[in-house]
């Protein structure tokens, strides 16, 4: 049993025995002591309880305290410290064998399984299929991809979806614009419509087109030839989508397409079922959500006056597409410009009979790409936007990744280019690496001198402060996991690694592995193991690889 496990226990069955509700999971949470003097695990159930007992949480603590059944194997002592916080203390023997536990896990350690199997669904970047993906969709893939894995180790079954919207005046737009690149480019100059796409991804598009087919379209009727260019232009983007978001380590389970919700009229029905429920209404020729008796600020068009459908209400049908294959909860992953559409969403799905709880919406913030202190405005390439490829290209995948989920995601990100590209301890994602690689130098140094690494190992050896502390980090994972999951923050399991990665450096400067002492070597190189497991597990969380040699 892990030692965060038995306190856990222990405590709930502490609260019940002093005529508290052991099974209020808010009681049982458990955090890290800031300080290493106030122990390894701490429990603020006693202040939580303070207001509804109307006693002093120090009282509380110590009633809690006389509970306990402190297995000397698993707790050296508990104290009462601050307010009325409950910390415990390790016992050097249960953090032994948690390097051996931590070792059998192998792979799987940090996995747990409070999802219980749930079907949830994170559908991240859904950017328009009119040009190249940009530095946010960039941010939303790598926090997105992260969202789903966290999922996914706690026990859910986590789904990865990308919406396309192939459909409307946008999709007209693209192919337009691109019939004036492609009869340009015959030499019959036509300008891009001034609302089109300007791009030059769609000038690129018009070489190719004539390099493969020549004047092949120009004998097409103009609106023949635009409805056409549409879908090329459509199917070329989402390629172009789909190979960005491949090189980045990003792979959905659907890609989904607005057509086939309007094919299916399943907005219709969402407008039967509004009409029967008396939750629209129709005002100068549109149809209107009663969106405010749901929270919103305002009623919200579903039809306009012409007949034409909303992109809001074909958004509400796609989203109870959603609910309709089986997911319990959906998130989604939105741009700061975005944040007014929450209200009206939440309405329209709890109209349809979803509680607001099944639906989330995660802001993803703005990023602003610095060099040399300086903000980078405009692209090399496209002149326009930021291309997430281009940011790739220089920084690589890891560095990328690793910096878009090493801050709140509720947080405007500074990615600072030349800080990414650094091969030095400067560089975050490099540091953790590094540590990764110098573990692996370290067992590989061992096996050169004659030395098998231990499948196992008496642990008794280890007995010093750093040892002990690289253990107690490595036991923290499952729990960073699980609340990095549970609180949306991604950004938890970088912090840990870089936390773990000065740990692991700090014993390693302070103690040799590979020692005249036999036993102590084998302990030591067991040691090794697990924290380069832990590292690896860590690293794999976020798609990030885990060289062995840099």
């Amino acid at each position: 049993m892990k030692p965060q496990e038995y306190i856990r226990n222990n405590i709930k069955n502490a609260l019940s025995a002093c005529g508290f509700d052991g099974d209020d999971e808010k009681l049982l949470v458990l955090e890290k002591p800031k300080q290493a003097e106030f122990g390894d695990i701490s429990s603020s159930a006693a202040m939580n309880l303070a207001k509804a007992a109307k006693q002093a949480p120090r009282k509380i603590a110590a009633d809690i305290i006389s509970k306990l059944d402190t297995d000397p194997f698993y707790i050296e002592k508990v104290e009462i410290a601050g307010p009325g916080f409950i910390n415990f203390f390790l016992a050097k023997e249960c953090l032994r064998q948690a390097v051996l536990d931590i070792h059998q896990e192998g792979k799987d350690y940090g996995k747990s399984f409070w999802g219980k199997g749930k079907k949830i669904q994170f559908e991240f970047v859904s950017a328009n299929p009119t040009g190249p993906l940009n530095i946010v969709s960039a941010r939303a893939a790598a926090v997105g991809d992260v969202f789903a894995s966290l999922y996914n180790m706690v026990g859910f079954k986590a789904e990865r979806e990308f919406y396309v919207n192939d459909a409307g005046r946008q999709i007209r737009l693209l192919g337009i614009s691109l019939n004036a690149r492609y009869m340009t480019e015959l030499g019959r100059k036509i300008p891009v419509p001034e609302d089109g796409y300007h791009g030059n991804y769609l000038a690129d598009l018009a070489k190719e087109i004539v390099a493969n087919d020549s004047d092949k379209y120009a004998q097409f009727n103009e609106e023949e030839r635009c409805n056409l260019f549409s879908k090329m232009a459509l199917d070329y983007m989402v390629k172009r989508h789909k190979d960005s978001l491949d090189k980045y380590h990003v792979f959905y389970d659907n890609w989904f397409r607005e057509t086939v919700v309007r094919e299916q009229k399943a907005h219709e029905k969402v407008l039967d079922y509004f009409a029967k429920h008396n939750y629209s209404y129709t005002k100068d020729g549109a149809v209107w959500f009663r969106s405010s008796d749901f929270g919103d600020e305002k009623d919200r068009v579903l039809v306009t006056s012409e007949g034409e459908p909303t992109y809001f209400l074909i958004d509400i049908a796609y989203h109870e597409n959603k609910f309709s294959r089986g997911f319990s909860k959906l998130f989604d992953l939105w741009g700061p410009d975005h944040h007014g559409y929450i209200p009206r969403m939440s309405a329209a799905l709890q109209a349809l009979g979803h509680p607001r709880e099944k639906f989330e919406v995660c802001i993803i913030q703005q990023v602003n790409l610095l060099r040399g202190g300086d903000t980078v405005k405009m692209s090399k390439r496209a002149g326009e936007i930021i291309e997430m490829d281009e940011l790739i290209d220089e920084v690589g995948v890891d560095a990328a990744r690793y910096f878009f989920v090493d801050r709140r995601v509720s947080q405007p990100l500074d990615f600072d280019i030349e800080l990414a590209k650094k091969q030095s301890d400067e560089n975050p994602v490099y540091y953790v690496q590094y540590a990764h690689a110098r573990i692996c130098n370290i067992l590989r140094f061992a096996v050169e001198g004659g030395i098998e690494i231990p499948g196992q190992a008496d642990m008794s050896p280890l007995g010093n402060e750093l040892e002990f502390a690289v253990v107690k980090k490595c036991l923290d994972f499952p729990e960073i996991v699980s609340k990095a999951a549970s609180a949306l923050e991604p950004h938890r399991i970088t912090g840990y690694l870089h936390e773990t990665a000065t740990v692991f450096h700090r014993f390693y400067h302070e103690n040799r592995v590979v020692t005249d002492n036999a036993e102590l070597t084998a302990a030591r190189l067991m040691l090794c193991k697990v924290t380069r497991q832990v590292i690896a597990n860590g690293l794999k969380l976020l798609s990030i690889s885990a060289p062995e040699n840099m």
